[in-house]
C-alpha cells in the first residue's frame, strides 16, 4: 500500500493499493474513531457493486451506519440531489461528531464533499474513489461542487477529506469509456508536470499512474490549497472542456471533453503567440491513440458563452493555462475579449 500525506490546513492521508475495501472500517477508525454515525453516500451503479462490503466493514468496527443512494450520472450533481442529502442527514439526526463516506466516482465525491462542507457548517468525510478519474484527480485536494443551470461546478467549497482510500481493484468493473475519463486527467497531469508519466499511461500501469498523479496534485494543493494561484494549472483543458460538457447536456463525458479541450487550448496558445511550441499535434496523436475522439461540433461563440462561467475568471480577465512543453506549463492572464479569439483560433486547425 502506498501512502501520501497531504499537508493542508487539515492534513490527511491518501492510501493507494489493492483489495482493502473490506478493511475500510479499520482504516477509517484510525482517523475517525468509533462510535459515531457514518452515512455512506453512493450512486445506483456503485451501490450494487461495493456498498455492502463497505457497510459490513464499518459495522464490524463499531460504527452506526446508514446509506443514501442517488441515480448515477452527471445529471444527479445538482441542487435537488444535494438538498435531498441534506434533509436525510437532518432526519437521521447527524451531528458534528458524525461523518459522511463518499463511495463512487467524481460526481459522488464532489456532491458528498459539498454536503460535508455545508451540513452544520462542516462535518468530516472520507473519499473512497471507485473510478480511475476520481482516483487520479477529483478525490484529492478538497474541491467539492455541484452544477447549476448555467454551468458546471458553479457552487462548491474547498473542504478537505479526513482520508482518501483508493482500492485499485474497484476499477476492474469500469467500462472502457469510464476509463477514458481517468486517462484524460492523467494525460493532463503529464502535460503540466511530468512528461515521463506518458509512457506509464500508454503501458496501462494504472496503479503507478494513480500514485504519480496524486503526488503531482499533492504538490499543487500544498502550494495553493484555496485554488487562487498555481493550482489553476491543473485546469488545463477544462475551460473548453467544461463548456463542451454543458453544451452537450453532459452527453459528452468529462474525459472526452477535457481531451478535446487540451488540444484546442494548446493550439490557441501557440496561435496567439503565448508559447513558442504548438503541442496540439503531439497531444492529438497521444489522445487519439488512447481512444479519444477529438472533433468539436460546437461553435466558438457557444463555447465562449459557457467559458464565461469559468472559475479562473477574475473581473474582466481569465487565467489560461499555457503549455510550453509536455511536462511544463505556465499561467497567463488574458482579457475576456481575447478569450473569444482564443477559442476561435483554437478551434481552427488550419
Amino acid at each position: 500500500m502506498k501512502k501520501f500525506l497531504l499537508s493542508t490546513g487539515n492534513p490527511y492521508e491518501v492510501l493507494i493499493g489493492k483489495d482493502f475495501l473490506k478493511d475500510s472500517g479499520f482504516l477509517i477508525n484510525k482517523c475517525l474513531p468509533s462510535p459515531r454515525k457514518l452515512c455512506v453516500i453512493t450512486d445506483s451503479n456503485v451501490n450494487t457493486l461495493y456498498a455492502q462490503t463497505l457497510l459490513t466493514s464499518l459495522k464490524d468496527h463499531g460504527y452506526e451506519t446508514s446509506k443514501i443512494v442517488f441515480p448515477a450520472g452527471e445529471h444527479s450533481k445538482n441542487l435537488t440531489t444535494y438538498l435531498n442529502i441534506m434533509e436525510a442527514l437532518a432526519d437521521e439526526g447527524f451531528t458534528r461528531s458524525d461523518a459522511l463516506v463518499a463511495l463512487g466516482g467524481g460526481v459522488v465525491g464532489d456532491l458528498v464533499g459539498f454536503a460535508a462542507a455545508t451540513y452544520l457548517r462542516g462535518i468530516a468525510y472520507v473519499q473512497i474513489p471507485t473510478t480511475y478519474m476520481a482516483a487520479v484527480d477529483s478525490a484529492v485536494g478538497g474541491k467539492t461542487s455541484i452544477n447549476l443551470q448555467n454551468g458546471k461546478n458553479l457552487a462548491g467549497a474547498i473542504w478537505q477529506p479526513s482520508l482518501v482510500l483508493c482500492d485499485c481493484d474497484t476499477f476492474e468493473t469500469l467500462p472502457p469509456e469510464k476509463r477514458l475519463d481517468g486517462l484524460a486527467e492523467a494525460v493532463k497531469s503529464a502535460v503540466v508536470s511530468d512528461a515521463s508519466l506518458l509512457e506509464h499511461i500508454k503501458a496501462g500501469d494504472y496503479e503507478y499512474v494513480i500514485e504519480r498523479c496524486v503526488s503531482i496534485k499533492k504538490s499543487f494543493v500544498e502550494a495553493d490549497e484555496r485554488d487562487y494561484g498555481l493550482r489553476q494549472i491543473l485546469g488545463f483543458g477544462h475551460t473548453i472542456g467544461h463548456g463542451l460538457e454543458k453544451l452537450s447536456s453532459y452527453t459528452i463525458p468529462h474525459g472526452q471533453a477535457v481531451a478535446a479541450g487540451m488540444v484546442v487550448e494548446a493550439r490557441a496558445a501557440y496561435k496567439m503567440g503565448l508559447t513558442q511550441t504548438d503541442l496540439s499535434g503531439a497531444l492529438t496523436e497521444i489522445l487519439t491513440n488512447l481512444g479519444f475522439h477529438l472533433h468539436v461540433n460546437y461553435s466558438a461563440e457557444d463555447i465562449y458563452h459557457y467559458a464565461l462561467m469559468d472559475k479562473k475568471i477574475n473581473g474582466d480577465y481569465i487565467t489560461v493555462v499555457i503549455p510550453d512543453t509536455i511536462g511544463k506549463c505556465h499561467l497567463h492572464k488574458i482579457s475576456l475579449t481575447d478569450l473569444r479569439r482564443f477559442i476561435q483560433v483554437g478551434l481552427n486547425p488550419a
